[in-house]
């Protein structure tokens, strides 16, 4: 009995013990400069979502946060790199739609588990894609767009930021909505791909980053890809109002922490970045560049995080996207 009496007070106190190294570990923490991982090259939605994000948790947790861009085979291979960090809440993911819910539908091979290597922690916002062509375009409508396809089978050109990047889903989708045949032109993130729409060298693409280019003259915007306008682009219609109701896609961004991350870091950042949306400049910088603002607590984005890779495995196969 004494022995069992032992072996409980030795579990008892090392349990106690764990608890309070996990809480002290949130109370000093970040005790270093923070990392966050943006797995899409610089200049596209997701390098512009990321740096506010990091920004705004600079001011929040009183560390710097920088912003480390590792683009390639559609954010697999910047994710497949922060899945092996410390799970010390030092490292952070921008996670985003195309790379954690598309991807693994898309690629025979990832290198993560797109559940099980990741911790949720906060949602941040959800862009609608837009579709834009060059200045001088002679395309004024998507109808316009449709035609021109229809009349010469392969001989339009459509960018994404890659396979499985939110462009190219709603490009794939726009055809098979269409039943058109479009030629399908990936690169390695949205920022470059956009830089040829504005140069003319394709004839159009759906970016999520594209509503400070409009504001700007640098392209044109046809319609969005949303259940209604936004409010940066008043004057744009709705795929729904001009008669193709289907057509809504968008990007989703948010935090992610490797896993095994302590709970008590992760509420830590999850209640830097709710805070930051509610009383700091982030949501102003995220709504500037066409973003519907989220937050919420790390559980609530876990859910939406799994509901969403069930998702995309029905709109992969609806779009008949290729697997590489």
């Amino acid at each position: 009995m004494k022995r069992l009496f032992r072996i409980g007070a030795a579990i008892t106190l090392a349990s106690a013990w764990a608890l309070g190294a996990v809480q002290a570990q949130a109370q000093t923490y970040p005790d270093k400069p923070v990392r966050l991982l943006v797995p899409w090259p610089a200049g596209g939605a997701a390098d512009a979502v990321g740096r506010a994000v990091a920004q705004a948790l600079t001011t929040e947790l009183g560390k710097t946060v920088f912003v480390e861009n590792v683009p390639g085979a559609g954010g697999n291979i910047g994710t497949q790199q922060f899945i092996r960090s410390a799970p010390d809440g030092h490292s952070l993911l921008l996670a985003t739609s195309s790379t954690n819910a598309a991807n693994p539908h898309l690629y025979k091979k990832i290198g993560f588990d797109p559940i099980k290597d990741f911790v949720p922690v906060a949602a941040v916002a959800v862009i609608p894609s837009v579709l834009v062509v060059p200045t001088a375009s002679k395309f004024a409508t998507p109808a316009d767009l449709v035609a021109a396809a229809k009349a010469n089978p392969g001989k339009l050109t459509y960018g994404s930021g890659g396979v499985g990047a939110s462009a190219h889903l709603a490009g794939e989708l726009f055809k098979s909505l269409t039943k058109t045949d479009i030629t399908h032109v990936p690169y390695k993130g949205s920022g470059p791909a956009l830089t040829d729409v504005m140069g003319g060298q394709l004839d159009f693409m759906f970016d999520t980053g594209a509503f400070p280019h409009v504001k700007g003259g640098k392209v044109r915007a046809l319609a969005v890809a949303a259940d209604k306008r936004s409010p940066l682009l008043p004057d744009v219609p709705t795929f729904g109002e001009l008669g193709l109701g289907g057509m809504v896609m968008n990007a989703w961004y948010g935090v992610a922490a490797p896993a095994g991350t302590p709970a008590a870091v992760v509420t830590r950042v999850n209640a830097a970045i709710n805070q930051s949306l509610k009383t700091g400049e982030l949501a102003k910088r995220l709504q500037d560049i066409g973003g519907e603002v989220r937050g919420g607590s790390a559980a609530e984005f876990s859910a939406f995080w799994s509901a969403e890779v069930s998702r995309y495995a029905g709109l992969v196969k609806l779009t008949g996207a290729a697997r590489d």
